[in-house]
């Protein structure tokens, strides 16, 4: 600031400074520097988008829900957690699965801190069963137009292979106490709730969101963030309105899990590697009996290892009945036992009973068709095979025929001595001449296992 004072001499001098605050003045001017301010509007531009543009995290759960799918909803969380998401979406496509599986992904969702949002997406999209249950159970809930829920009550394969229903009263208030819960914590329509499991209801997505069983009815996921921006959910408030949306990608190791944890995926596994070990052990060489263990293995860890005992006891007793067949004269009696036993230990292996698989009758009846069809198609083939191995067995042995006049194929040089190929066996031969390797001999003499033959 540049200040006019005149001095004692009479002299105008120019004085520059630096105008200060004093009693009773009306103004404070500071200086502030240029770079600081820069810094300070970069900082509130930085915070401001950081609390407005957090991602959202997409975690889909669609096919059968199985022991790979906790893990997979397990990873995504903790990737959540350690990133900087400020909630996640669970898109639900399913018709069911494990109930065991259900109870621990909804475990998940009380004890991360991010608030989760359940969405039945996309349209067309139906959560049955246990999908139900974990759409009641997340902290959101909504749906896309045209997608379906319900259809919650627990359900049996009968032995004529219709469904049943589950109606014993210690199953189903189990059920019931469940999803009624899941509601009451979420302020949802209780009776709905129960009447998913007592009575199979099914709702649309305006019928749940006019019954009070969702929040929120939405065309896609950024609609859907759009609505819920504001909301406070678990002590966050939401800034979702344009926040980007990321999908979670399972590892490899997860996604091989995905598949081997499909019950069909896992049961063929089981009945391949079964049936490569019987074929492996009874023609040894040939690393049938290595890949069937490896089929196995892979079967059993789709599984979880939650096998019915009894089935794979059966399944083992057939097996080794069928390999005693090939070192016995039963005429094929052993062979059919075992193939009995191994068929009904498949039908045993099937993964939809209640409450190993919580699903709707329809798709149990397809993955069942899809486990014994497999079986007896093999078993099938297993018993063609036995009947080739017996007519070999009891065929009248080629050394006592008379084979001259019969022809052969040399299959080295017979000067005079080598070996031909007479009737898919080998054979010692000698030679009246030279012959070479792929002609045509004729047999002139058997002596013992000796043959002695000539150039056709």
């Amino acid at each position: 600031m540049r200040i006019m004072q005149r001095n004692s001499s009479g002299e105008d001098l120019e004085i520059e400074g630096r105008m200060e605050k004093r009693p009773g003045s009306k103004f404070l001017p500071i200086r502030i520097s240029p770079i600081l301010l820069i810094l300070i509007i970069i900082f509130l531009w930085s915070w401001t988008c950081l609390a407005q543009e957090s991602p959202v995290l997409e975690i889909k759960i669609d096919g059968t829900i199985t022991p790979a799918t906790d893990d997979i909803v397990t990873a995504a969380l903790q990737e959540a957690e350690a990133g900087n998401y400020q909630a996640v979406i669970l898109t639900l496509d399913t018709p069911g699965g494990g109930l065991t599986e259900t109870v621990e992904i909804l475990g998940q969702i009380e004890r991360t801190p991010l608030p989760v949002i359940g969405y039945v997406y996309p349209e067309g999209a139906t959560a049955w069963s246990a999908g139900t249950l974990i759409l009641l159970g997340s902290d959101m809930a909504a749906m896309a137009p045209h997608t379906i829920i319900g259809s919650a009550q627990p359900v049996k394969l009968s032995a004529t292979g219709e469904t049943e229903a589950v109606n014993d009263t210690k199953t189903l208030n189990a059920v019931v106490a469940l999803i009624e819960e899941k509601a009451r914590k979420h302020g949802r329509n209780i009776t709905a709730a129960r009447a998913f499991v007592l009575t199979n209801l099914n709702l649309n997505a305006a019928e749940a969101l006019e019954l009070g069983v969702i929040e929120y009815v939405s065309p896609n996921p950024e609609d859907l963030l759009h609505q819920v921006d504001g909301q406070v959910v678990k002590n966050v408030t939401l800034n979702t309105a344009g926040a980007e949306i990321e999908q979670f990608k399972p590892p490899i190791s997860l996604r091989f899990l995905e598949i081997i944890s499909d019950p069909m995926i896992a049961g063929l596994l089981l009945l391949v590697g079964l049936y490569a070990l019987i074929f492996g052990l009874s023609s040894p060489g040939i690393g049938a009996e290595v890949f069937g263990l490896v089929a196995l293995a892979v079967g059993l860890i789709g599984l979880g290892f939650n096998v019915n005992y009894g089935a794979i006891f059966l399944i083992l007793l057939g097996t080794g009945l069928i390999l005693l067949e090939l070192h016995s004269h039963s005429f094929g009696i052993l062979a059919a036992a075992g193939l009995v036993c191994v068929v009904v230990g498949s039908i045993l292996l099937v993964p939809t009973s209640y409450p190993q698989w919580y699903l709707p009758g329809g798709y149990q009846r397809s993955i069942a068709f899809a486990f014994i069809l497999p079986s007896v198609i093999l078993g099938l083939f297993l018993a063609f095979a036995v009947y080739k191995v017996a007519r070999i067995r009891f065929a009248p042995p080629v050394i006592g025929e008379n084979v001259v006049g019969e022809t052969a194929e040399a299959l080295d040089r017979l000067d005079p001595k080598g070996y031909v190929l007479f009737k898919g066996e080998y054979w010692k031969a000698v030679a009246e001449e030279t012959v070479e390797p792929g002609e045509k001999v004729v047999i002139v003499d058997k002596d013992e296992t000796v043959l002695k033959v000539r150039r056709k």
